[in-house]
């Protein structure tokens, strides 16, 4: 992929997303609710990152990590493979603002980099604290993410599916006046067979052009948002096409020329072209070995 993009950003040293990490100011500081009180694990520590901890720990830090847990965060549980733990969310739009971790919590008296010599314990919670805090604002936007991508596909596969009908219809109406040539009817009406050839072919090339100018469009949404989890047919799907798993749409630097291997990589006009030609060629051999004239 060659788009630039806003959502492409590079890894930091602890291998987190810096777009993800990104400290900005809080959106919605928050008070701890029920839902967020200290799961359990049936008296088993629970776990993030090298740390494991008690359910009263657990309490002490989601207590003092509530005024910067996001107001979407809806439960926090044990990961149910014993490791790790769960971030629930309510359902993102796909147009809300991206989740970023509030910097204000460096801050806080109770969240601020304690030296481990001065106090072990303190160490340690806080250390669980940033951990947790950091986990759930990268859930968070890679639900985001996911949401944003589908959003932007939304609003961008417009009338894809009609030009991709359209297309397919003509693509078979060019095999039927193609397969047509090999048949006893068309020796007797050669030239005619070939011109409405001809007019299926750019009828095909036509209707590819057409339905690349919106393919151009869906695989940038594509490029840009790369680093979604989700894969295109499901996004695309999600975005309520799950017909679009047929759909021809090539990598978006092919539609700038850049593209390599089989034709088959190749933006849909580009895919014509080779067919036309192939065909072409066979009705011009054709021609010269039979001695007929197809001009």
């Amino acid at each position: 992929m060659t788009l630039l993009s806003p959502l492409r950003s590079p890894l930091d040293a602890s291998g987190l997303s810096i777009k993800t990490v990104f400290e900005g100011p809080s959106s919605s500081p928050r008070t701890a609710e029920p839902h967020l009180t200290a799961p359990t694990q049936n008296g088993v520590p629970m776990s993030v990152g090298y740390w494991t901890f008690s359910g009263d720990e657990m309490s002490d830090v989601l207590n003092r990590l509530a005024p910067y847990l996001p107001a979407y965060l809806e439960k926090v549980e044990p990961n149910p493979r014993g490791y790790g733990l769960d971030y629930n969310f309510k359902p993102f739009t796909g147009i809300s603002t991206m989740p970023q971790v509030p910097h204000e919590y460096r801050a806080d008296p109770r969240l601020k980099y304690t030296p481990k010599s001065e106090d072990a314990a303190e160490y340690r919670l806080r250390e669980i604290a940033g951990k947790i805090l950091h986990e759930v604002y990268e859930t968070a936007y890679a639900r985001w993410l996911d949401a944003a991508y589908v959003a932007a596909l939304c609003t961008t596969v417009k009338d894809a599916a009609q030009r991709w009908a359209a297309y397919e219809r003509e693509s078979k109406a060019l095999e039927e006046a193609y397969d047509y040539l090999r048949t006893p009817q068309a020796a007797t009406e050669w030239l005619a067979a070939l011109s409405r050839l001809v007019d299926a072919q750019e009828r095909l090339r036509a209707a590819a052009e057409a339905f690349d100018d919106r393919a151009v469009e869906i695989a940038e949404v594509h490029d840009e948002y790369s680093h979604s989890d989700l894969r295109y047919a499901e996004a695309l799907a999600r975005a309520g096409h799950p017909e679009a798993r047929t759909w021809c749409i090539a990598d978006a630097s092919a539609y700038r020329g850049q593209y390599w291997g089989s034709p088959q990589y190749a933006p849909l006009a580009e895919q014509a072209r080779v067919l036309i030609e192939a065909q072409d060629a066979h009705v011009t051999k054709v021609g010269r070995l039979s001695g007929a004239s197809t001009n």
